[in-house]
């Protein structure tokens, strides 16, 4: 194989939008470039259209199959589709680095009829599937790669532990210069005026409505405070897209606002997709930012946040605590627990020594997390891959 100085490298991704996922694929591709890596982005592609953002490293777009009724049918056929064009260029690349399951399956598929690349995957939580032939698709994409990298210990443990894969762990990054730029008092109003928060507290939260984002908990914590402020704070919410069906979840938590004394469009705003550009922009129009997740291989928009000097609110799961200190660096509340996070969300609203606190903490600890330690980290991985046999290699 080729030595890491002359290596051709795919990063596989199975969209184009601003999913935690794919974000970390272009960061890391363009971080991997700025360190003379020759690399190529391939993904699939929404009826034509390309990353939500522009990419400074070679991209090659495959089209997506038609949408199909069931989850199991897209994953199946989405594989199918990405083999197909793996196959074709495969023999252009040392290593096909996988960051999820579709991606991966596909790449094994292609190595395993005789490509001779090296397969690396990066698992960044494993999905709560609920058919058995969507859990040993799942399995096997953690199974069959040459190397299985994570983002946390939390991961690692569980990767052992559930399938008996020694997964080596690479570090996230962020955007200090792009979260951290601030944004004027004029374009602060005019966001906060397009969301009639008048002299609200605003909270941001980014990943749209999903059960493993706690969205459920965080509407009913801010239903309590409604109760007991009498200027309430209110939530803007970004995303709204997901390659699985949330959509029984989203229509729930929403019907569950008026009962609760909440409205649409005045105490919780869907700002759905933003671009890319206008991301930053809403921290800086943010007053606080709130992520109550229940599971996640990281959780890089709260870096994010934190860069952009807003105070955290989140919940208290593993793998938050890998680099948050509760009290030091974020407010951190209990998973699931309501009480708990409408206690720290009125805690931020109400301290403003606590917010200050918090704000200034945030971005020293955003900092510790560049994106070149990354890549210098995935580039040390790529040479011990390179320098390894590949099943069906002699060991020489």
């Amino acid at each position: 194989m080729a030595a890491v100085d002359r290596l051709r490298l795919a990063l596989t991704t199975y969209s184009v939008k601003p999913r935690g996922g794919v974000v970390h694929t272009l960061e890391l591709a363009e971080a991997l470039q700025a360190a003379g890596v020759d690399v190529t982005v391939i993904a699939l592609s929404d009826q034509g259209k390309g990353f939500f953002r522009e990419v400074g490293v070679p991209v090659r777009l495959v089209d997506a199959p038609p949408p199909a009724p069931t989850l199991e049918e897209r994953v199946f056929q989405s594989i199918a589709t990405l083999t197909d064009f793996l196959t074709e260029i495969g023999d252009q690349f040392d290593i096909v680095h996988s960051q999820d399951c579709i991606s991966a399956r596909a790449a094994a598929r292609v190595r395993d009829a005789g490509t001779p690349f090296r397969l690396i995957r990066t698992v960044h939580h494993v999905d709560d599937f609920t058919t058995q032939a969507l859990m040993d698709c799942q399995r096997n994409a953690i199974l069959e790669p040459d190397d299985v990298l994570v983002v946390s210990k939390l991961w690692q443990d569980l990767l052992l532990r559930d399938y008996g894969v020694e997964a080596r762990i690479v570090t996230n990054g962020v955007r200090t210069d792009r979260f951290g730029a601030g944004v004027t008092e004029l374009r602060r109003k005019e966001l906060r005026e397009r969301i009639n928060a008048g002299d609200r507290f605003v909270y941001l939260t980014v990943g749209g409505i999903e059960p493993r984002k706690g969205t459920a908990y965080l509407v009913e914590a801010l239903a309590r405070l409604k109760a007991t402020h009498p200027n309430p704070p209110m939530l803007a919410i970004i995303g709204g897209h997901s390659f699985q069906d949330y959509r029984a979840y989203r229509e729930k938590v929403l019907d569950s606002l008026e009962p609760s004394g909440l409205q649409l469009g005045t105490d919780v705003v869907l700002l759905g997709t933003v671009s890319d550009e206008e991301l930053p922009e809403w921290f800086g129009a943010a007053d606080g930012f709130a992520f109550p997740s229940m599971k996640e291989g990281w959780g890089l928009v709260v870096l994010e946040a934190m860069a952009a000097g807003l105070p955290v609110v989140t919940s208290d799961i593993d793998v938050f605590h890998e680099f948050l200190t509760d009290e030091q660096d974020a407010l951190m509340t209990g998973a699931g627990d309501t009480a708990s996070l409408a206690q720290g969300l009125a805690r931020l609203v109400d301290d403003e020594a606590t917010r200050q606190r918090l704000a200034r903490r945030g971005p020293a600890v955003a900092a510790a997390y560049p994106w070149s330690v990354t890549a210098e980290q995935h580039l040390e991985v790529y040479r011990r891959a390179l320098s390894s046999p590949t099943e069906g290699e002699p060991d020489t």
